[in-house]
């Protein structure tokens, strides 16, 4: 059997370890593409400017349109070869992660996340869109990035609300992990640079993957709450770090290399319905996980305490929790048929698929959530 394990390089997570980015350029030469929107520029630019002065680099600013276009990345690309730039680095949320991956193509790239929202700042992977904002295809990249340099103090100071998001994406990594594994299901680390050339693409999760997912939900569980409070008091407390290292590290790497499955298929068939886009990616997720718990039939007491967490931090529980008051059979069948298209991670479930059951899973869900909350 083939089996893949995916990370980045190197990973650091500290207080003001923005103050050290210079020491990780300096690695590949003296100067660095900076892709980030203004805003998140202008957040840490005090550390930016010490950063450079005391290890003698230049930050390349990009001037980012804000979209990981092709056409962007084909702009940067030019912008960093005409400056020789040495490395690329990402500094913010998905989006300008994303470009630099893109950017890189898997070489001297360096992620700087400033909120912990997503996994994606570990992962070889990125979403490409349209410039104006559609979806237009997946990459996927020889490596993951060679340094993730986690800022604490910066997280600690940008809105609870993304944490949260965070954990709600975290939540779902080990439910989807323990179904990859169970349905001995392909995962995203085995794909290489190339694979849509035809390369070899095909590997299974790893036992190390596997225990990581699970610590993702046990930290979850032993620190979500704690770090809520610290976050709302714009604190670095170590709940909080344990929960930041949670969303970014410990869920990327368990969602690469340990798998999807129906959480985040769920997730992607939500999206079309109109209320759910003012929602982030990990509110989704979580409802998609309750609705995952539901299809695979799992304990009662299981689903009691995702519940209870996603309750106690403030995720949806149901599908008005994300914006849908009502929805239409014809809707829902919309909704569970595009969680079921064939590329979707649903197929990981460790047992056969069809629409009607996804559908009913959702509503179960919604029902079952209703319920907790209003218990």
């Amino acid at each position: 059997m083939r089996k893949a394990f995916i990370c980045p390089t190197k990973y650091v997570q500290g207080q003001d370890e923005l103050l050290n980015l210079g020491y990780f350029i300096k690695v590949f030469g003296d100067s660095a593409l900076l892709i980030a929107h203004k805003d998140d520029i202008e957040r840490v630019k005090d550390k930016l400017d010490s950063t450079a002065k005391k290890f003698g680099v230049t930050f390349v600013e990009s001037n980012f349109k804000g979209e990981c276009s092709r056409e962007e990345v084909a702009r940067l690309q030019e912008l960093a070869k005409n400056n020789k730039c040495a490395c690329t680095i990402g500094l913010g949320g998905g989006k300008a992660i994303d470009t630099a991956k893109c950017v890189a193509q898997g070489d001297n790239l360096i992620i700087v996340p400033t909120i912990a929202a997503t996994d994606a700042p570990t992962s070889h992977s990125a979403v490409l869109y349209t410039p104006d904002g559609a979806f237009d295809d997946y990459a996927y990249f020889k490596q993951s990035p060679s340094v993730v340099l986690v800022d604490t103090t910066v997280i600690a100071k940008a809105p609870t609300r993304f944490l949260v998001s965070g954990m709600g994406d975290a939540l779902s990594t080990y439910f989807e992990a323990r179904a990859t594994a169970s349905s001995y299901s392909n995962v995203n680390a085995g794909l290489p640079c190339g694979y849509r050339e035809g390369l070899c693409g095909e590997a299974k999760g790893t036992n190390t993957a596997l225990a990581l997912a699970k610590l993702c939900y046990e930290t979850l569980i032993n620190d979500g709450v704690k770090a809520k409070v610290s976050s709302d008091c714009n604190l670095v407390t170590p709940a909080l770090e344990n929960i930041i290292e949670t969303n970014i590290l410990l869920s990327g790497l368990g969602f690469e290399s340990g798998g999807l499955a129906a959480a985040h298929a769920i997730h992607d068939g939500l999206t079309i319905l109109e209320g759910t886009h003012k929602y982030f990616h990990g509110e989704k997720v979580a409802f998609g996980t309750i609705a995952q718990l539901v299809l695979e039939n799992a304990p009662k007491e299981e689903i009691e305490e995702v519940l209870e967490f996603c309750l106690q931090v403030g995720l949806p529980v149901c599908l008005e929790d994300i914006g849908v008051e009502t929805i239409t059979e014809e809707e829902l069948k919309e909704v569970a048929e595009k969680a079921c298209i064939k590329e979707e991670s649903i197929y990981s479930m460790p047992f056969p698929i069809n629409v009607d059951e996804v559908a009913a899973a959702i509503i179960t869900a919604d029902s079952i959530g209703k319920n907790y909350k209003n218990r």
